[in-house]
């Protein structure tokens, strides 16, 4: 449960929760695009989107080749897939064991500001790990979530006509040796950590779901309804 709908505060607005599990890539993304045109189309509709995939490299527009440092055989080997895709920002990688969120809002009816956007998504992240004992923040001029100088979250998005895609992608359990095959974000002088790292025990990936969604109710004020989905790609 997300909260008590008896005793939840009236919120503003409403988002529906679309929990999909463990997805491929480009099956998550061809649902985020599906998602935009109903958002587009329909103003009061705003999805959020939480799961995981199997072993990827993914390029955002900004990307530079020369980030991943492991050779393309080297990654077949591993069965690591490599996607080019139209967000923001350089050069990340998604696993199990990470939560990967891609909130597909209208941004007309929270803020038409992308930048308030960007550290709304970094304080829900920030309220997540707080609420698990885990001090975070941020770092001038990067952005995503930090542990001292170790990425804990990674942001990155792509806004059209006001509506939004792609999200964060915050290691819960993430096997970080995954990390070695390129350059985080082209960022060569951080490096990546995560939750089960940092406090030195384990998470249950349901439980930092659920806290995500409350501090997205609280910072967003907005509704999460969890919605139930049949994957069809």
């Amino acid at each position: 449960m997300i909260i008590d709908q008896q005793q939840a505060p009236k919120y503003q607005k409403k988002v529906q929760l679309l929990d999909i599990g463990l997805q491929k890539y480009n099956d998550a993304w061809n649902l985020q695009k599906q998602l935009f045109e109903e958002v587009t189309t329909i103003r009061e509709k705003n999805y959020l989107i939480l799961t995981e995939h199997p072993s990827v490299i993914t390029l955002g527009k900004s990307s530079d080749e020369k980030n991943i440092v492991t050779n393309q055989n080297d990654l077949q080997s591993k069965n690591i897939d490599v996607v080019e895709i139209d967000r923001g920002g350089d050069v990340t990688f998604h696993g199990p064991g990470q939560i990967v969120g891609y909130p597909i809002f209208n941004l007309n009816v929270f803020k038409k500001d992308i930048h308030w956007y960007l550290r709304a998504i970094e304080e829900v992240i920030i309220i997540t790990l707080n609420h698990f004992g885990i001090s975070a923040g941020r770092i001038k001029d990067l952005t995503g979530v930090w542990v001292n100088n170790q990425k804990i979250c990674a942001i990155g998005i792509k806004v059209t006509r006001w509506v939004t895609m792609h999200g964060f992608a915050l290691n819960v359990s993430t096997q970080l040796d995954y990390f070695n095959h390129i350059i985080p974000c082209g960022i060569g002088d951080k490096s990546v950590t995560s939750m089960c790292e940092v406090a030195n025990q384990d998470f249950l990936l349901e439980d930092v779901k659920d806290k995500i969604c409350e501090s997205f109710q609280t910072v967003f004020n907005a509704e999460i309804e969890k919605r139930e989905y049949a994957f069809h790609f």
